[in-house]
């Protein structure tokens, strides 16, 4: 077992150790999208995360210095949750430089303004309520507004060790 202390920090390289901690905890996709000051943006995030179904608010957060800081200063967001039939979104969105909200692409303007994919099993409109800077991070925590269901039953798109899993009726584990 590794161990973190503070003195441990000073000499090695904390952020690669907690990297790959995570690289060994799966994460749902998500592919969050806003309408930005020069027209449609998104990008794909495994942070999502549920907050309260009373109102039913969401977690997620954001790093990088193109479209995160505009995704994060959007007052409405679309999170679509990814699923395995769609992974050329979830990749398209996790590539920078990758054109995106492309004519053959299949996606809207909602009327409220933001672009909506046709893809992923859940679509959640949601009302940006805080903005929070950790670290070289912010995240955002929204109410959800309005919930689409997109593609019933559908096997989510889970994200592990680098690499893009599906869940299985094999995959269930018993008590």
């Amino acid at each position: 077992m590794t161990t973190l202390s503070h003195s441990d920090a000073a000499t090695r390289n904390a952020s690669a150790l907690f990297r790959d901690a995570f690289r060994g905890h799966p994460a749902g996709l998500a592919v969050i999208t806003a309408a930005g000051p020069d027209g449609p943006i998104g990008l794909t995030a495994s942070s999502v995360s549920s907050v309260s179904v009373d109102p039913p608010s969401l977690v997620f957060s954001l790093s990088g210095r193109t479209t995160a800081p505009l995704l994060a200063a959007a007052d409405t967001v679309v999170v679509h949750l990814m699923d395995t039939a769609h992974q050329d979104l979830v990749n398209t969105f996790a590539t920078p430089g990758t054109a995106r909200f492309t004519e053959d692409m299949d996606w809207e303007v909602l009327p409220t303004g933001e672009p909506l994919l046709h893809g992923g099993t859940w679509a959640l409109r949601c009302a940006v309520a805080e903005r929070i800077d950790v670290g070289s991070s912010r995240v955002v925590i929204a109410t959800v507004l309005d919930v689409r269901r997109q593609s019933p039953g559908a096997e989510p798109l889970v994200y592990h060790d680098r690499t893009y899993h599906r869940l299985s009726d094999g995959s269930t584990l018993t008590p």
